[in-house]
């Protein structure tokens, strides 16, 4: 096989994998052989967990004497939606105008090509690395993220694996390529919060103990006052409320309960215990505070639950990673990246606790859409940098 030294065509085979979470769909098995050909070792790993689907991930290495450099992503994507809104088929990696359209070109199959192309190229010119080059490659990222990385980083290191430094290739990039490094992301934090009342017949208020005049207290304490104002590397703490329900399709009963979701994104100010500890000190005194109806003795009586698995603040300060991949793109690009810590959560989070680590691949303006795409001339550009990366980060 020829080395898989150009980005299109390498994007192109992973995109025509119909790889939508957890079915591997032939992606990992079309990146083996890319990675194979380079002469990597080459692991695919199955992970399960009850209650949740089987999900296959791959960890390749190229095994040198020196520093190593792991490149972190997923090959799995979401559902296509409906495939009649896509003016080109999700999974025909077709080329119009310039651009390679398809289901995971930016969200982030266009990242894993372009690496193993930069990968190729330098094995092409260099020969070996002068270190180590893993691919940590999950299943699992676009889906409940309990099969894929975590599982796959401590398998890893349970076989002796370690690494100095990681790159994810997310695509970070808002307008255009070179745009922005992620070199941290915010915590998230999610909870549901039940205030209890008495169910009646609501001519017969008396009777009863309506909920939703305990909640609505309980909501304004988590907004004001504001969780903080932000620090020097991260905007305020954001706390949005998701559902707001009480179970009640009819209109002349006073439900007995009322629950309201939330999400919190938070900054370095925090951490989840800290956060998790003043969230519910306002909570108890809002409570406490507040009656369900005027006259009653009784406080609100609330519960709260924590939803799903939190994750916390991280910020990379690993000066010769991001200084060399800010150059790399200054080189390719012209672009000064911006060093940014917005957005949502990514595998990264998992990253941090083993290596430094940073985001930085595509422009994302299409990621989940209908006709996901790539600028071909992204690609190339991508595999630019990534290669002057490896030559510079090695050197």
């Amino acid at each position: 096989m020829s080395l898989p030294v150009d980005p299109v065509s390498n994007l192109a085979a992973l995109i025509r994998c119909p790889s939508v979470t957890p079915a591997e769909g032939g992606a990992l098995g079309v990146l083996e052989a890319m990675l194979k050909a380079l002469g990597a070792r080459v692991d695919r790993p199955v992970f399960t967990e009850d209650g949740e689907a089987d999900v296959e991930n791959l960890y390749a290495r190229i095994a040198g004497n020196g520093p190593h450099l792991m490149f972190a992503g997923h090959t799995d994507v979401v559902p296509p939606g409906d495939e009649s809104a896509w003016t080109h088929p999700p999974f025909a990696a077709e080329i119009a105008g310039g651009e390679m359209f398809g289901r995971g070109a930016v969200d982030m199959k266009g990242a894993i090509a372009c690496f193993v192309a930069a990968l190729a190229r330098h094995v092409e010119m260099r020969g070996a690395p002068k270190g180590s080059i893993s691919l940590l490659i999950t299943g699992d990222e676009e889906g409940p993220a309990i099969n894929g990385t975590v599982k796959l980083l401590e398998w890893a290191a349970a076989r002796g694996e370690s690494w100095d430094a990681a790159i994810v290739g997310e695509p970070t990039n808002a307008e255009a390529l070179g745009d922005m490094i992620k070199v941290g992301r915010r915590g998230s934090l999610s909870g549901r919060i039940t205030v209890f009342g008495r169910q009646g017949h609501v001519a017969y208020p008396h009777l009863a103990d309506n909920p939703i005049p305990g909640l609505l207290p309980l909501l304004e304490a988590l907004l004001q006052p504001p969780l903080d104002a932000g620090t020097a590397e991260f905007p305020a703490t954001n706390l949005e409320f998701t559902s707001v329900d009480v179970g009640n399709p009819a209109v002349n009963v006073i439900p007995g309960r009322a629950t309201s979701a939330f999400n919190v994104r938070f900054n370095d100010t925090w951490s989840v215990e800290t956060l998790q500890a003043e969230i519910h000190n306002r909570l108890d005194r809002a409570a406490a505070e507040n009656r369900l109806r005027p006259g009653r003795a009784e406080p609100v009586s609330f519960e709260l639950e924590w939803l799903g698995r939190s994750s916390p603040v991280f910020l990379t300060r690993d000066e010769k990673l991001i200084e060399t991949l800010s150059a790399s793109i200054e080189a390719v690009t012209g672009r000064k990246p911006a060093l940014s810590t917005t957005g949502g959560t990514s595998d990264a989070r998992f990253i941090k606790d083993y290596c430094p680590v940073v985001e930085f691949g595509l422009v994302g303006r299409t990621m989940h859409m209908a006709d996901e795409r790539v600028a071909v001339a992204d690609l190339e550009t991508l595999t630019r940098i990534y290669l002057r990366f490896l030559e510079d980060w090695f050197a």
